[in-house]
């Protein structure tokens, strides 16, 4: 098969991202001033099939590049699938706007974008349409994650598509990571790719998944046990006064 078959077969839902070639955004300016959205609008960025965990810190760029890749690929800015959800008010940066995603024909199109701060105003409209999601409201912050995991991200009518995942950590415990865990793997064995923004180091030990360490630096590939978030989380778990006894 030559490289022009193999792209009309390529089944990712995103091959790449790359932005398109008549946007020229303010680089001094947010969100183009981070490093690593400008690495991406610079360079591009390939994805692969299977699982890619976006991590680093608070500020780093990884939610928003999540996010723009999300609206670039159809899905709803605030959460949902793109068979639709709500809008209340709009708080997304412009980079879904500016990114151009490159698929193949055979590509699946279903997907959702799960965003952690906004999933209680996508389970109200959910509640509004009525049907079995309406009741996501009277579960537990944790509960109601599982619930779509189980109900919309690793259900085996969906056997493939895109799923991005804005730190789905924020509702779990540390039993309910490792169901997700099991789950994210469950899914890329049905050809489903996921990009996932995290602060979890459980869910980026996942086997197999690509690394992206945003920061300073823009973008750069790394293992798990080579990342800053795992490191940090080993000090501190055994010895945990080695930090306290700077803050208290």
């Amino acid at each position: 098969m030559d490289a022009a078959e193999d792209w009309l077969y390529d089944s990712r839902p995103i091959r790449r991202v790359s932005r398109f070639r008549d946007i020229e955004p303010d680089f001094s300016a947010w969100p183009a001033s981070i490093p690593a959205v400008r690495q991406v609008l610079d360079e591009g960025l390939e994805f692969p099939a299977g699982v890619t965990f976006i991590v680093g810190e608070n500020g780093s760029g990884k939610s928003t590049l999540v996010e723009g890749i999300a609206v670039a690929a159809g899905l709803p800015a605030e959460g949902g699938s793109n068979q639709g959800s709500h809008a209340t008010r709009a708080s997304e940066s412009p980079l879904g706007e500016w990114l151009r995603v490159e698929r193949s024909p055979s590509g699946p199109r279903w997907g959702f974008f799960l965003r952690a701060e906004t999933m209680h105003g996508y389970y109200t409209w959910l509640e509004q349409l009525g049907g079995p999601d309406r009741m996501l409201h009277e579960l537990s912050h944790g509960e109601s994650f599982n619930a779509l995991l189980d109900d919309k991200l690793d259900h085996p009518l969906f056997v493939a598509g895109l799923a991005c995942l804005d730190e789905p950590e924020a509702a779990l415990s540390f039993t309910s990571t490792l169901k997700w865990l099991a789950s994210l793997q469950h899914m890329v064995d049905r050809g489903t790719q996921v990009i996932c923004a995290t602060h979890s180091p459980v869910l980026a030990s996942l086997p197999g998944a690509r690394i992206l360490e945003v920061g300073e630096w823009g973008i750069r590939r790394s293992e798990w046990e080579d990342l800053e978030l795992v490191r940090n989380w080993r000090l501190y778990l055994e010895a945990p006064g080695r930090f306290l006894r700077h803050l208290l």
